[in-house]
């Protein structure tokens, strides 16, 4: 099995990827520390055409020199903004009808591969602090 090339992966470039359907998807960065996860996050949320990404609290934001080394050019193409306070985005969120999941080891949780998402539903999936994860609130 050959590896492909970047030329031939026939990504969208910049305007077409704003053009494009989204996956009805968002996701929300709740104090994250890194900013290689930072800049991965954005590089997976360009890979699957995600709707936007909410960088909250400590989170830092485009432009970055960190954050753009992981995240290939993707803070040019995904849609993000910040917010200081998670917990308003959130609040925000569910009242648009967009279904917010937390994705944090906690009592009766779902395991990832037990998830089943209902069709027609836009989902934000919360990821927390490397270390203290998501915040309770």
């Amino acid at each position: 099995m050959r590896k492909l090339a970047n030329s031939e992966l026939h990504r969208l470039d910049i305007e077409q990827f704003k053009k494009a359907e989204k996956t009805p998807l968002i996701v929300i960065l709740d104090n994250v520390r890194s900013l290689n996860n930072v800049g991965s996050v954005f590089r997976t949320c360009d890979a699957f055409l995600v709707e936007k990404i909410y960088l909250c609290g400590i989170t830092a934001t485009p432009p970055n020199k960190e954050i753009h080394k992981t995240a290939l050019g993707a803070t040019d193409s995904v849609a993000w903004e910040y917010a200081e306070d998670t917990l308003q985005v959130v609040e925000r969120l569910k009242a648009e009808g967009v279904c917010v999941i937390s994705i944090e080891q906690a009592e009766k949780a779902v395991m990832l591969n037990d998830f089943q998402p209902k069709a027609h539903t836009q989902y934000a999936v919360i990821f927390g602090n490397e270390v203290k994860g998501v915040a309770q609130e």
